[in-house]
């Protein structure tokens, strides 16, 4: 039986489905040209030699309410504008400005106070989109005008290393921004048992799989491309289950609970204190669509987020490659600035990104919004550009020229 024949018969008969969710990248185009040398981007005394840096990107899904997360307790008009919602004044844990974190936040607030915390204020785009799909692209692509159908870190992807361990995406895909035209991050299944990054299959199935996989001379572009696929998904899910199998999973104190993010964070440190090459993951956490009830569901997500950072870096304390790790928080927009008559708050604009770890210059990056004056459609006005993330992290995190990736030069910030 050939290649071809073994193919169509395990999917005629659902013998594929034995395999678990992909894991690898399947490469349909030459490979692009190589990019050049990084650039000289500015070091800071943060930076250790010799040891490589890490970008942990964590993707709040839903539109986090930024409001009620760095909260302006002594704006009259937040407190006018959210009765039903507001967070007490008595309440918020205090950073200066007259901002105060939501008391969920207990861990982002001693990362404040020990300088690790960056936290980067009015973050948007022009004539910003309130759909949370357009939106969300909006974030992956990098670009405002649609017509870009890979993801920022893709193009990254695309230019810079053929290893399908460079960059991995924790769970059922890979993050949008993750993809690029030639190549894709791997997908790490999100569970901290090693035997989940396994195929599930018998001994006789792989060892038949694993033959078919191997390169062969003479064959077509499209057949010598699934079997690159397939070798790499095999190369990928050992080396991922021996990472995990090596390193145990970070613990969380007795009640405590991290939730799916504590899963997959928990996941990305079993992989870095392991020693895989990987430059770049990709997390995630949903639920933030609060158009009522905000202040329990938030209250509780925020809690989950916060113990969940917590954990991570304390799992990667005294490890070298833990010095370098920066985790960058994000989501797709921010809440109006009036409550709703439901205890929730509709779609917005700006919003705040947060910069965490050991390398991070904590402090504010960017203005506080006014919540006086508004937009014409009564949101916040931004005034950081979200590519100035990114042209941060490619720039000082990854280290390379972030202008090839992002289209254009876009002013670099301090926080690594």
């Amino acid at each position: 039986m050939n290649r071809r024949q073994f193919l169509a018969g395990a999917i005629g008969v659902g013998v594929a489905g034995a395999l678990p969710r992909p894991m690898s990248r399947l490469s349909l185009r030459p490979r692009a040209e190589a990019v050049g040398p990084a650039s000289a981007a500015d070091t800071t005394a943060h930076v250790v030699p010799g040891i490589p840096r890490t970008l942990v990107l964590l993707t709040l899904y839903g539109g986090n309410d930024g409001l009620n997360t760095v909260v302006p307790y002594e704006d009259s008009t937040y407190l006018s504008k959210r009765s039903n919602i507001v967070m007490k004044p008595d309440a918020v844990l205090p950073i200066g400005d007259g901002l105060g974190l939501n008391p969920a936040l207990v861990n982002f607030k001693s990362m404040w106070d020990a300088r690790q915390l960056a936290i980067v204020r009015g973050v948007g785009y022009p004539d910003p989109n309130l759909s949370h799909f357009q939106s969300m692209d909006i974030w992956q692509t990098a670009s405002t005008v649609g017509d870009v159908a890979t993801g920022w870190l893709g193009r990254w992807l695309d230019r810079t290393a053929a290893d399908p361990l460079r960059a991995c995406s924790v769970g059922a895909q890979v993050l949008p921004a993750m993809a690029g035209t030639v190549r894709k991050a791997s997908a790490v299944q999100d569970s901290t048992y090693a035997g989940s990054q396994l195929p599930y299959a018998d001994p006789e199935f792989l060892a038949v799989y694993r033959e078919l996989q191997r390169p062969r001379a003479g064959v077509g572009f499209f057949e010598a491309a699934v079997a690159s696929s397939g070798a790499e998904m095999l190369r990928t899910s050992k080396e991922f289950a021996q990472a995990i199998a090596h390193e145990p999973a970070p613990t969380f104190p007795r009640g405590v609970y991290g939730g799916d993010v504590g899963t997959q964070l928990g996941v990305v440190s079993q992989l870095i204190r392991a020693g895989l090459p990987t430059q770049a993951y990709s997390v995630t956490q949903g639920g933030y669509d609060t158009h009522s009830g905000e202040v329990g569901t938030q209250s509780e997500l925020l809690k989950q987020l916060d113990a969940s950072i917590a954990a991570f870096f304390t799992s990667l304390a005294g490890h070298p490659r833990g010095t370098q790790t920066t985790v960058v928080i994000y989501t797709e927009f921010g809440r109006r600035v009036d409550s709703n008559a439901s205890g929730g708050t509709d779609h917005g604009t700006a919003n705040n990104v947060y910069v965490l770890g050991p390398a991070v210059r904590g402090g504010f990056y960017g203005e506080q919004p006014s919540l006086t004056r508004l937009d014409p459609n009564g949101n916040l006005v931004h005034n950081v550009d979200f590519r100035s993330v990114y042209a941060t992290a490619l720039e000082h995190i990854l280290g390379v020229d972030a202008k090839p990736f992002l289209g254009r030069r876009y002013p670099v910030l301090g926080f690594v």
